[in-house]
């Protein structure tokens, strides 16, 4: 049942007397706005008290996803795969770009897998929250909890996806060694990176319907600048040093070099950008926390208009 404050504060005052305004009576009773945005520290609250929501719901979209497509789950390692075939066929075969890059099945299986990571975390973001209008406008929860729990719906498929990637890593002739364990901060910071720009373009997408459409010819460009089909460091020993900087500092590059060092023995530390680790820090960083505030900014405008 509704209340009107004003006009019922107006019908029990006494003749003569002054009506309170009705934010004096919010205050007293303590009543708040619906739907205000809660500060930084109790939102970061809200959302961690639903941890579980964002799991479960993350899961149950990843079983979702392809239940009417007869192969079901395969298609979470299909996908890349045919990925990886085209490009292998396009520029390993006919525009030979392997030229000088050791086993470059694995170089170019490890680049499309982790590249796909980020890009299909972006899509996802996109349409978060603009795909999701019933539930954000049923229910109160942290909205920020839907681009989070897009993003850890990918790295379920990717964890899936990197048992095949390991399986052709080892075909490929590479052994297993301690440097295989520098898969799990690699694929940590890459995680924290795409949730924060999936939490950008979750609230971009919430007002612009049509960036959904644009996005792929984005995430096309961005595929052929972070060296995911060819050697960045080969390509760019010629190139001005201000080009060759931007290629290398590109994090999908930064994260995809991380993960190409660890598994290809052949992939040595010389091929590496300087202060790798330290980069691949700073965008996750920059990016996790900066997209974070970014998207509660807006909290109390998802849903609306």
């Amino acid at each position: 049942m509704s209340l009107d404050i004003e006009s019922s504060s107006a019908a029990t005052a006494p003749p003569g007397a002054l009506t309170p305004a009705p934010g004096e009576l919010a205050a007293k009773y303590g009543l708040s706005v619906s739907g205000a945005r809660p500060g930084l520290g109790e939102y970061v609250r809200q959302l961690w008290g639903r941890r579980h929501f964002i799991t479960s719901y993350a899961t149950a979209r990843v079983q979702a996803q392809y239940t009417r497509a007869r192969l079901g789950q395969l298609w979470q390692v299909l996908t890349p795969l045919l990925n990886v075939a085209v490009y292998f066929l396009i520029f390993g075969l006919l525009l030979k770009v392997d030229r000088g890059i050791d086993n470059y099945i694995a170089f170019l299986v490890t680049g499309v897998f982790v590249y796909n990571f980020t890009s299909s975390s972006v899509m996802a973001g996109v349409r978060a929250v603009a795909g999701n209008l019933g539930l954000v406008r049923a229910l109160h929860f942290p909205r920020a909890s839907l681009p989070i729990a897009q993003t850890i719906m990918q790295l379920q498929q990717l964890l899936m996806s990197m048992l095949v990637l390991i399986a052709i890593v080892l075909m490929t002739g590479e052994v297993p060694r301690p440097s295989w364990l520098l898969v799990i901060p690699a694929l940590l910071l890459q995680f924290v990176f795409n949730a924060g720009l999936a939490m950008v373009l979750a609230r971009l997408g919430s007002k612009m319907t049509d960036l959904a459409q644009l996005m792929p010819f984005v995430l096309r460009t961005w595929m052929y600048t972070s060296g995911v089909m060819y050697s960045i460091s080969r390509f760019t020993e010629h190139a001005p040093d201000a080009i060759r900087l931007v290629l290398q500092v590109n994090p999908t590059a930064v994260y995809i070099d991380l993960i190409r060092f660890a598994l290809i023995d052949s992939f040595t530390a010389d091929q590496l950008p300087p202060h790798v680790w330290a980069v691949a820090l700073g965008w996750a960083v920059l990016t996790g926390v900066g997209g974070f505030v970014y998207f509660w900014k807006a909290e109390e405008q998802y849903g609306r208009g």
